[in-house]
């Protein structure tokens, strides 16, 4: 039954024209070669902005969850979390 299938595909797409391209294939690849290795670049080069400054030591943030300040100081939660 595949080998059918394939034989009545393969006569279909005889019977159509290819869609023409806007260039050969190999330039279109290196097109996109080019593209994808400058888009490479860009990331490898903003790579170590994090590392440009000291390291600050971050305040207290009341909106951030589970910061754990139910017990005021008073260490006996049931669940360390």
């Amino acid at each position: 039954m595949l080998t059918q299938l394939s034989g009545v595909v393969l006569a279909a797409a005889e019977e159509h024209d290819l869609a023409p391209l806007i260039a050969p294939p190999f330039v279109i690849g290196g097109a996109m070669l080019a593209a994808l290795l400058l888009l490479m670049f860009v990331t490898v080069s903003f790579m170590n902005l994090g590392n440009r400054h000291s390291i600050v030591d971050a305040n207290e943030d009341p909106h951030r969850q589970h910061t754990n300040k139910h017990l005021h100081g008073d260490d006996s939660a049931s669940s360390n979390h």
